[in-house]
Formats: C-alpha cells, structure tokens, sequence
C-alpha cells in the first residue's frame, strides 16, 4: 500500500509537470513532507496528505469493514 501511494503521488506530480518544491509550496507542506511521501513514509498528517492529492486531481476513498468482515478479523487476530 505505501508504495503504491509514493508510486501515485510520484506520477502525479511529475505528469503535472511540477517539482517537489512546487507541489510543496502550492500544498502549504514542506519539501520534505512531498519527499518523504514520495519515498514511502508511512506516518504523515491526514490533512496534508489529502491537500496534496487533491492538488494532484487523485480522488481518495475511505472505506470500512462490514459486521461480517470485522467478525473474521476478530477470529483470525483473537481481537476482543
């Protein structure tokens, strides 16, 4: 999952023909922040990564687990 997601943000930014420090500034991040996402980082901001990926027009979903999926999980993991 976090490389596809470096993967995406990575192609995005270049297809749109920006810069790291471009995206940065237009985003309200630091260089570093487009950079770390860009390698892989798995602990960024929410907000910032959602500011980022709308800039890039890469549309998002969160989704959540049925009853019956979450029932499997706690199984599986013993969760209580």
């Amino acid at each position: 999952m976090k490389d596809q997601l470096a993967n995406i943000i990575l192609f995005h930014r270049k297809r749109s023909g920006l810069t790291q420090l471009e995206l940065a500034e237009m985003a309200g991040v630091g260089k570093n922040m487009v950079y770390e996402l860009e390698s892989g980082k798995q602990s960024v901001r929410l907000d910032n990564l959602l500011r980022i990926l709308r800039l890039l027009r890469v549309h998002s979903k969160i989704t959540s687990y049925s009853e019956a999926q979450y029932k499997h999980l706690e199984k599986r993991f013993s969760i209580i």
